[in-house]
């Protein structure tokens, strides 16, 4: 069934200040950039905006900054942009295999960095036609009260999935966020929360401008599952780093996607390599992560089988580093 985009309001901001003010004060305005996940969710019901802010003009936006202090990636730079540059490759592996396997090529073309940070949360019983989600009832985290996949509770299950989060995770990324009043820095895992109804910590009309990365000596690398082997969304998604400590011995990281509400760094990893890597190390690292990501039944595939198979990605990916 077609459904038509609704009507609403076009600002054209010029730089990121404008694009604030274009939303203060606005209602149920949004910012976009590529539009990949926008345009569909409106057209589908889930969202509802009178105005859109267009991003694509804001030049600052499109920063692209590498150099012997860090790099500066700009909200707006396009995925395919990060999977084909060759110094992000180099410096950090994981972030250009994560922008390589998002969606398909002119998702890719189109989709930032930005948005793919700020991705809605999504579920089996919310990614539907308006028509489908009347019928069988709304959920908690649009119109309804109820959780579908956990309906004792008061919390939504839906899970991120965006591709970049857990990559840049792991080289310790930090997000620049303009709002109204001023800029600020941050962790970027402090972006989220764990409730797939409201799993960003952006406040009232503020924006991501920029991505920075620290210069590091980290190995990475990515991989996830999916349904088919491009477009699909992460049900599990992987990124790990590895690097040796001044101090000798090595340093591992591991982050998630696709599992839980928000991009999971899972904790206990330098206790798992106290003594380096030998027979114990692969199952006490197994044993942590899957008792920190919690999967639901939020997707096509259950979760004991999304919970074992970031495990075994995750095997893979320390192999293929310590190899």
């Amino acid at each position: 069934m077609s459904e038509a985009l609704p009507e609403f309001d076009l600002a054209r901001p010029a730089t990121v200040e404008e694009a604030v003010a274009a939303r203060a004060g606005a209602g149920d305005a949004r910012y976009l950039a590529g539009g990949t996940d926008l345009v569909v969710n409106m057209r589908r019901g889930i969202v509802a905006a009178d105005r859109l802010i267009d991003l694509t003009g804001i030049a600052e936006l499109d920063r692209l900054d590498l150099d012997g202090g860090g790099t500066v990636i700009g909200a707006g730079v396009k995925l395919a942009a990060v999977a084909e540059n060759a110094e992000i490759g180099a410096r950090y592996p994981a972030v250009a295999e994560a922008a390589a396997v998002i969606a398909g090529p002119q998702h890719r073309k189109m989709g930032t960095v930005g948005g793919n940070l700020c991705l809605d949360t999504r579920c089996v019983y919310y990614n539907q036609s308006e028509w489908w989600r009347r019928a069988n009832d709304y959920c908690l985290k649009y119109r309804g009260n109820v959780c579908h996949v956990a309906p004792g509770g008061d919390r939504c299950w839906a899970p991120f999935s965006g591709d970049l989060a857990p990559a840049l995770l792991i080289h310790g990324a930090e997000i620049e966020i303009a709002g109204a009043d001023d800029r600020r820095r941050m962790a970027l895992s402090d972006l989220y929360t764990d409730d797939g109804a409201d799993h960003l910590t952006l406040g009232d009309g503020e924006l991501v401008v920029a991505v920075h990365l620290p210069a590091d000596n980290w190995r990475s690398a990515y991989d996830k599952i999916r349904v088919r082997d491009s477009i699909d969304f992460p049900l599990a998604g992987v990124a790990v780093g590895l690097k040796e400590r001044a101090t000798g011995g090595p340093e591992l990281r591991i982050a998630l996607t696709g599992t839980d509400s928000r991009p999971v760094l899972v904790d206990g990893i330098a206790e798992a390599l106290a003594d380096g890597f030998d027979d114990s190390t692969f199952p006490a690292i197994e044993k942590r992560l899957k008792k920190q990501v919690q999967p639901m039944s939020t997707t096509t595939l259950n979760a004991p089988y999304r919970r074992t198979a970031a495990a075994v990605v995750a095997k893979r990916l320390i192999a293929r580093l310590v190899g």
